[in-house]
């Protein structure tokens, strides 16, 4: 399969890519400088021929800066505007299949919770990523195939959290979340909760449709 990923070199990116091509799969994952994921133009050439994306490109700021919204607009770009210019040509290109990580923190902190638990009030910094939802959305409600993995708070190698970090919410080991990447292009339409067991969000739904189990 010919895929198209954002965000290459990035931690997810560098966990994704390296099992992508062990399937045989072909990936594309320019760098920033040579694509522009703001320019329609650029991104149409790019997606042109690709059966797959998966739009992995974000800049998070250091926790030291989390208050700071002003830190957070680059990511909020890339979760949204380059994400509606991303559906825009893939709707345009007629690809397959659009897959979008994003996050469990809209949950509510408490009890056990699943993919229908009514949202938490969801702070500033978390709007653009509910925006990337809405564009994975819009690219199942053309009849392609829109999935969204909201994943654990990301640990290992690389992260800037060696081990897991449970008081934010849920977790999820940099490997596992590649693999769960991996897994998520073969999956139907719909939004997968992507974390460690035994965590007060639910795994379920993803683990039965996919296979994935966490190793770590």
């Amino acid at each position: 399969m010919h895929l198209l990923v954002t965000g290459g070199i990035g931690v997810l990116g560098r966990a994704t890519i390296p099992l992508l091509r062990a399937q045989g799969h072909k990936v594309d994952a320019p760098l920033q400088t040579e694509l522009d994921l703001f320019n329609p133009v650029a991104v149409a050439q790019a997606v042109d021929g690709t059966a797959a994306i998966l739009h992995l490109a974000t800049r998070i700021p250091p926790r030291e800066w989390a208050r700071d919204m002003e830190a957070w607009r680059e990511n909020d770009r890339l979760r949204a505007e380059a994400s509606r210019i991303l559906v825009d040509a893939a709707l345009a290109a007629e690809t397959e299949a659009y897959v979008q990580p994003s996050v469990t923190f809209f949950y509510p902190a408490e009890g056990l919770v699943d993919e229908e638990t009514p949202l938490a009030p969801v702070p500033e910094q978390l709007r653009s990523a509910l925006a990337a939802e809405g564009e994975t959305a819009r690219f199942a409600a053309a009849g392609r195939r829109g999935v969204v993995l909201r994943l654990g708070l990301i640990d290992g190698p690389g992260t800037g959290n060696e081990k897991p970090s449970p008081r934010y919410g849920s977790t999820l080991h940099v490997a596992d979340a590649g693999r769960a990447l991996v897994a998520a292009l073969g999956l139907p339409t719909g939004i997968y909760n992507v974390c460690r067991d035994r965590d007060h969000v639910s795994n379920e739904r993803f683990k039965q449709v996919s296979g994935w189990r966490p190793e770590r």
